[in-house]
């Protein structure tokens, strides 16, 4: 915005009518930008007071940040995120760089953004509902941007019992393969549960609960397609 080195008097603060938490500001009696109520209160905006060019700036990065804070916390509200996904989210939306750097410095001091606490969560919805073994759940935590000491010691903390959640993905797949004869079903079931990231150390007593301690040896190095 361009405006004489002296600055420009605010002559209006008018709340907006679709967000009663923004305002708009008006300078030498015409209308200059947007601001959330927040930052006027925290500025101690009022009406008679002159903003020089560097305060315009000022203040119109503040409401970037703001914007950019609030976008976070929308995305946020759905689930947990990693402070990657966040600051991807950000830049998809067009903020610059600086304001995401302060925006996920705002929300990492509210501990609404805690890789260790996502970390956490990851782990803990995938034990309850899509059981994995710790190689997948490591694989999709560093694609989530989490470091690999946080993911170590977030499933060690865990205690994340690989058998148990084998046994029950295999259950449940092993319905599907009533028709097959029982050497091609071992085979399907232990490729199936090494793409879900379960080591043959699992698989294979695995395999023997459920074909009655039975199990064929060539079927951790099989792939068939399902």
């Amino acid at each position: 915005m361009d405006m004489p080195e002296q600055g420009r008097r605010i002559t209006a603060i008018r709340p907006q009518q679709r967000d009663p938490e923004r305002v708009n500001l008006f300078l030498d009696g015409t209308f200059a930008f947007g601001l959330p109520l927040i930052v006027v209160a925290q500025e101690s905006l009022k009406v008679g007071d002159s903003l020089t060019p560097a305060q315009v700036t000022h203040l119109e990065a503040l409401d970037e940040q703001v914007k950019a804070v609030n976008s976070s916390l929308n995305l946020l509200a759905r689930r947990p995120r990693s402070e990657r996904e966040v600051r991807d989210r950000l830049k998809r939306k067009g903020f610059p760089s600086e304001t995401i750097d302060l925006a996920i410095a705002k929300l990492e001091g509210w501990r609404y953004v805690d890789d260790e606490a996502f970390a956490k969560f990851w782990i803990e919805n995938r034990e309850a509902n899509k059981p994995r073994g710790r190689r997948l759940l490591a694989q999709e935590l560093r694609n989530k941007g989490v470091d690999r000491e946080t993911i170590r010691e977030s499933i060690a903390d865990a205690d994340v019992n690989e058998l148990a959640g084998a046994l029950e993905l295999g259950r449940t797949k092993i319905r599907s393969y009533r028709t097959l004869e029982p050497a091609v079903a071992q085979r399907r079931l232990a490729s199936f549960l090494a793409r879900r990231g379960y080591g043959y150390d699992v698989v294979k007593p695995v395999l023997a609960e459920l074909f009655c301690g039975v199990v064929e040896e060539s079927s951790d190095g099989d792939d068939d397609v399902e």
